[in-house]
């Protein structure tokens, strides 16, 4: 397999395990990338050098075979989150697709969550596990995902030692071997307080028949050593069903989005929001303005005096229509 195989590989992989897309949504990936590396290569031009005329050119030469505008949509957001993958994994320094419009289709806004559906998986983390200790690593790991919006390749290998001495400050290692620091909420820190102790408990039992300690936060007795991102995401719709929450509307993703979203719903900076979500352009961030462009029309409305004045009149003119 080239380098530049392992490119789409990886980035399908990461859709499938991070993402939770379904097989028909990686399959149809798989196609329009393996069209537009083609092309590229055709033209001898591979995926690290092509540029924004290339992938323009290249969506000219698909119109001009045809294809339907839904299909010609599907293919760049197919190559748009292909060089997002590209960028965020450090293995491109740009991304050549993301000022490209595509033919008419609106762009797809994050699935996310209520707040009132957030704490129904978090009380169902609480509530669903047979044990006690899988109830308080369920719950950690739901409460950290919530407080820090961690993407879940970041959470399932958290270092035991990064969550020692009940740290106001979580440090994180995104992609890339970037590092950042992100802080706990109080429900986040007592989960892990709990969390720690069942944990050190087992890990000592375990120690004390002869194997070695885990260093990470989350182990398992898998190859990884930890769990993993298939693990938590079977995790996740299990506790959906529980909570009596839609098991399509919840993956990982979806409560990495309600971090964010709901953040900004309550005032927090576009740019802090980049910085907790380890986004490397804040471009990739700017997709959750949706949710700050609501706020700022319910703020006008509520606040801008001739919005009151308008709502003082129609109050006058319905008391009056009443007498």
């Amino acid at each position: 397999m080239s380098s530049e195989q392992h490119w789409i590989s990886s980035f399908l992989e990461a859709q499938a395990a991070e993402l939770g897309a379904a097989q028909n949504t990686i399959a149809a990936y798989d196609r329009d990338l393996t069209d537009f590396h083609a092309w590229l290569s055709g033209k001898a031009i591979s995926l690290a050098a092509a540029g924004q005329n290339d992938v323009e050119a290249y969506l000219v030469w698909c119109d001009a075979q045809g294809l339907a505008k839904s299909t010609r949509a599907r293919r760049l957001s197919a190559i748009k989150q292909l060089y997002r993958f590209a960028f965020e994994e450090r293995l491109r320094e740009d991304n050549p697709a993301i000022r490209i419009k595509g033919p008419g289709r609106d762009q797809r806004l994050p699935k996310t969550l209520s707040e009132a559906e957030v704490d129904r998986l978090l009380d169902a983390a609480r509530q669903s596990a047979r044990s006690a200790k899988d109830r308080s690593r369920n719950t950690c790991l739901m409460e950290l995902l919530y407080a820090t919006g961690m993407r879940v390749s970041e959470l399932v290998s958290l270092p035991v030692a990064a969550a020692r001495g009940d740290p106001r400050m979580l440090l994180i290692r995104g992609k890339g071997g970037k590092e950042r620091l992100v802080p706990l909420s109080p429900p986040a820190r007592e989960a892990l307080t709990e969390w720690l102790e069942l944990r050190d408990t087992a890990e000592d039992a375990a120690r004390a028949k002869g194997f070695a300690p885990s260093p990470y936060l989350f182990p398992s007795s898998g190859k990884l050593g930890y769990l993993t991102r298939h693990r938590f995401y079977m995790l996740i719709k299990e506790l959906s069903v529980y909570a009596g929450v839609s098991p399509a509307k919840v993956t990982p993703h979806t409560l990495r989005h309600a971090f964010a979203t709901h953040l900004l719903a309550n005032g927090a900076d576009l740019r802090a929001i980049q910085t907790l979500l380890g986004h490397a352009d804040v471009a990739t961030t700017e997709i959750y303005t949706h949710v700050l462009e609501e706020r700022l029309k319910e703020l006008v409305l509520e606040h801008h005096p001739l919005a009151k004045a308008d709502r003082r009149n129609l109050d006058g003119k319905t008391s009056s229509d009443g007498q």
